[in-house]
């Protein structure tokens, strides 16, 4: 059991927030005319200063994907630290992005890593910006438990939703159609979603949007011929995920913990907090917090995959290779 508060309060060397890891420095890497790394050397020293990590005002713009966490999160750190107030905003990635920006917003949480131009608006404005991971999650294919399909490629997925398979008899399922449901247009799961499997192809005109994962879930239990497009907490909530491999021939992986973890379930992303280097302090402590481990505690709990803190899990899932092999799952 997970406490709703932690019960420790940030030490003093908290502050020397964590540099990313050789994963995490892609990023550093293309923003490296403009960024600035958050180092222990650079922390204040007095006491004054030293209390503007935990004390103030700033306001965070948060993607809808990443919420659940962040506000425990938030409510957490301003539970220890009374002085503190997050004005906890909901916004797409890149309304997150430009708020920071244009400094609107002194955090930005966002459920990718900055796409090409906001790097390049970045380098332009000799704006530094200062990024951490801090979870994993990946865009889950639900369908009603009573479907015998348990595994698809990306292609399957990509001619499922650009509308030219339409029936789940010819992937070894029963002779019904294939009801596709998707998340709304420009939200952070169906642009991830439509980068990562469509590949530009467009979504077909028989797609029907679910405003998000309990909606998706609902629907697919009740059409025998769902399949919906879900966060991994959607896995929770009922129905089932499906294994996918990223061709024919390659091992499919199920969406657990272990899989999204590990990169293996081809279809992960990471979710990032972003500040810039000479914002107010106390993004800087809010997010020294989200990433120990008190706070990776809090975004498990939210269903969410940490990325900044070890994990162990007590067994791998098994991989498989063809449609309609039997369901396992991993513990962590």
């Amino acid at each position: 059991m997970i406490d709703s508060v932690p019960s420790r309060f940030l030490h003093s060397m908290d502050f020397a927030v964590r540099a990313p890891g050789k994963a995490d420095m892609r990023s550093w890497w293309l923003l490296a005319p403009c960024a600035v790394l958050f180092l222990p050397g650079c922390s204040p020293s007095s006491k004054d200063a030293a209390e503007d990590f935990t004390s103030g005002h700033i306001v965070a713009v948060c993607s809808p994907d990443a919420w659940p966490g962040i506000e425990s999160c938030r409510r957490a750190f301003e539970a220890l630290y009374p002085e503190a107030h997050i004005d906890l905003r909901e916004g797409t990635s890149r309304e997150a992005v430009a708020a920071l920006f244009g400094a609107r917003a002194d955090l930005a949480v966002i459920s990718r890593e900055l796409v090409p131009e906001e790097r390049r608006a970045a380098v332009q404005g000799r704006l530094e910006v200062d990024g951490y991971r801090f979870a994993r999650d990946a865009a889950v294919l639900v369908v009603n438990p009573a479907n015998p399909v348990t595994n698809l490629t990306r292609e399957d997925a990509r001619a499922i939703y650009g509308g030219t398979l339409r029936n789940w008899s010819v992937l070894g399922g029963r002779n019904e159609p294939i009801e596709s449901l998707v998340p709304p247009a420009g939200s952070d799961l169906m642009e991830f979603f439509s980068e990562e499997v469509m590949q530009g192809e467009a979504i077909g005109s028989g797609s029907r949007t679910v405003s998000n994962d309990s909606e998706a879930v609902r629907a697919v239990m009740n059409r025998p011929g769902g399949i919906a497009v879900a966060t991994l907490g959607a896995t929770a909530l009922g129905g089932k995920a499906l294994r996918m491999a990223p061709v024919r021939g390659l091992a499919y992986y199920s969406p657990d913990l272990e899989m999204v973890h590990d990169g293996r379930y081809p279809v992960t992303r990471f979710y990032n907090l972003y500040a810039r280097s000479r914002g107010p302090a106390l993004a800087n402590g809010f997010i020294t917090f989200v990433t120990s481990m008190d706070g990776q505690k809090l975004i498990r709990s939210s269903g969410l995959v940490p990325a900044s803190v070890p994990v162990r899990f007590v067994r791998s899932s098994p991989m498989l290779g063809t449609h309609s092999q039997g369901d396992s799952t991993s513990t962590p």
